[in-house]
């Protein structure tokens, strides 16, 4: 009724869909943890800002130095010495911003009642 040739054809089409089902049973079997540690929106939000003043408070610090270092070698180079005023500036306000957006969070989860 069938041919030998036709048992081989149909043979390696069966083994070749059921190798290409294979990968698709085996995603279903996998589960992915989440590599966040937080679990909700807040949290994450609360992570990457704390994550930002941290960063801030020891850079902050660098950038003073930094400034420190251009009034030194600046031999009464106005613009040397300008430099130097507006990193000091710049550093002070960037990180009285970072403070007080971290306090207005504390704040605002105190207000909304979100418990840590």
């Amino acid at each position: 009724m069938f041919g030998k040739s036709y048992l081989l054809k149909s043979f390696i089409v069966f083994s070749l869909l059921t190798y290409l089902a294979i990968p698709a049973i085996a995603i279903g079997q996998v589960t992915i943890d989440n590599p966040l540690a937080s679990d909700s929106l807040e949290d994450l939000i609360d992570g990457i800002i704390t994550f930002i003043f941290w960063v801030a408070t020891a850079l902050a610090p660098l950038m003073i130095l930094i400034a420190a270092f251009y009034f030194l070698t600046s031999g009464g180079n106005p613009q040397q010495v300008s430099t130097a005023k507006k990193i000091i500036l710049y550093t002070l306000i960037g990180y009285t911003i970072i403070i007080i957006s971290k306090g207005l969070i504390i704040i605002l989860k105190d207000i909304l009642g979100v418990t840590p």
